[in-house]
């Protein structure tokens, strides 16, 4: 039986050109400055916060953050901070509440903010990730910013990491070290029971990404790549090249890789906003000579999560509730 999961239209973060492999955990200074006084806001403790592009020092707790990756939004939604700006060309499901919401500004897209409007959102700290790199000075200007050293073209290393320390670092900046590190421990058992399910099983699995009709897949060493490093399932192919958008495939190279699991990432859903495709859509007779096919192990993943997102604590969770689909009987 073929599985397919949630759908909507959705946010375009992780994709796109001018990212490059920016790597590195956002770490808070081991020297952190002197409590400072804030009339508003009572003491503060300073946070430095080291980041692939440099130094970020927050002086006072933040009342007006503008986040510029989906990525971001939910990290701030997971700790209950209010989210003054953010893009809302691409929004997921699950973060669906600040579509309309009044008192969170449209600031533009994700991967070509409106440095006018974010301006206009008057932050005290803005978060941002590779896509919106080049704009790092501009935005540093208007408030302390933060890079989220996430590597979009290849997480293999220490992707799920990277995306706890940047939880850790943003509960130590709003001043919720305890619900971060919850919210971190929620996030790791979530995956450790990922972990118990690949473990010992032989099954070869595939991620392709479709687009109008196109087939690029994902290896090790790929946007996906803690899909097989961090959650330990088995590749079918280790040929693949490193690359943001995955290398392009014929359904003769799916056909020859014949995964035992196939999980396919529909781009078209997302960027065109259409239904998501299903086993009955994907009419292709190479692919149902594949094992997977074969026994029902072909999973339609939420691409909400899968591509615009996949780094931040709900999505990674949504994507190994997706992961786990392939494995069930």
């Amino acid at each position: 039986m073929n599985r397919n999961p949630l759908a909507s239209g959705w946010p375009l973060a992780l994709l796109l050109g001018a990212t490059l492999a920016l790597h590195g955990c956002n770490e808070p200074s081991a020297n952190t400055p002197a409590t400072v006084k804030s009339e508003a806001h009572g003491s503060y403790t300073p946070v430095s916060v080291q980041h692939k592009l440099g130094t970020t020092v927050i002086n006072q707790l933040p009342q007006r953050a503008v986040a510029l990756d989906m990525n971001e939004v939910d990290f701030l939604d997971q700790l209950g901070v209010a989210v003054a700006g953010m893009p809302k060309d691409f929004v997921p499901h699950f973060l669906a509440h600040y579509k309309d919401a009044t008192q969170t500004a449209d600031v533009g897209s994700i991967v070509q903010p409106n440095l006018e409007r974010v301006h206009a959102a008057r932050p005290d700290l803005i978060l941002m990730t590779s896509l919106q790199a080049s704009h790092y000075a501009e935005l540093s200007e208007m408030a302390p910013t933060l890079h989220f050293d996430v590597d979009y073209r290849d997480s293999q290393a220490g992707h799920v990491a990277v995306v706890k320390q940047h939880l850790a670092s943003l509960g130590q900046v709003f001043g919720k070290q305890d619900l971060a590190q919850a919210k971190a421990a929620e996030l790791e058992a979530r995956l450790a029971k990922v972990r118990d399910v690949t473990r010992e099983r032989p099954e070869r699995a595939l991620v392709v990404l479709h687009n109008n009709g196109a087939f690029s897949a994902f290896g090790v060493h790929s946007r996906y790549g803690f899909i097989f490093n961090d959650l330990g399932v088995k590749p079918a192919t280790a040929t693949l090249d490193t690359g943001l958008h995955g290398q392009p495939i014929s359904s003769e190279f799916i056909q020859q890789a014949n995964p035992d699991i196939l999980y396919v990432v529909d781009r078209t859903a997302v960027m065109e906003h259409r239904p998501l495709m299903t086993a009955e859509t994907l009419a292709n007779p190479l692919l149902r000579q594949t094992n997977a096919w074969k026994h029902g192990r072909v999973v339609f993943v939420d691409p909400e999560a899968w591509y615009v997102t996949a780094a931040s604590p709900t999505s990674l969770a949504l994507i190994a509730d997706d992961v786990i689909k392939g494995y069930q009987d």
